[in-house]
């Protein structure tokens, strides 16, 4: 695969990233890095975080998710990456 290959993660972020700024640390690093895409609060407490752009931005994102820098605190980040669908605009908090 190539670094330039246009992919769509799907990450599903568990732990305490409701109501701690999570959502907008998010977007702030996947907008730095060009994504588009969405961070959206699930009712179960975790995060959806879905972000379309070239594989090596989308996982530096993954990164950042994982890094322990993040606001509150990640336990576990369980992704898929699938091919990109086109269908998003900008980088949004839902």
């Amino acid at each position: 695969m190539s670094a330039s290959e246009r992919v769509r993660l799907t990450a599903h972020v568990h732990g305490r990233v409701q109501g701690v700024g999570f959502r907008w640390w998010t977007r702030s690093r996947a907008l730095e890095l060009g994504l588009v895409g969405y961070a959206a609060n699930l009712v179960d407490g975790r995060v959806l975080v879905v972000a379309e752009g070239d594989r090596d931005a989308v996982e530096a994102l993954l990164d950042h998710l994982r890094s322990g820098q993040t606001p509150g605190f990640v336990d576990t980040v369980v992704e898929r990456f699938d091919p990109p669908r086109g269908d998003l605009q900008g980088f949004v908090e839902k």
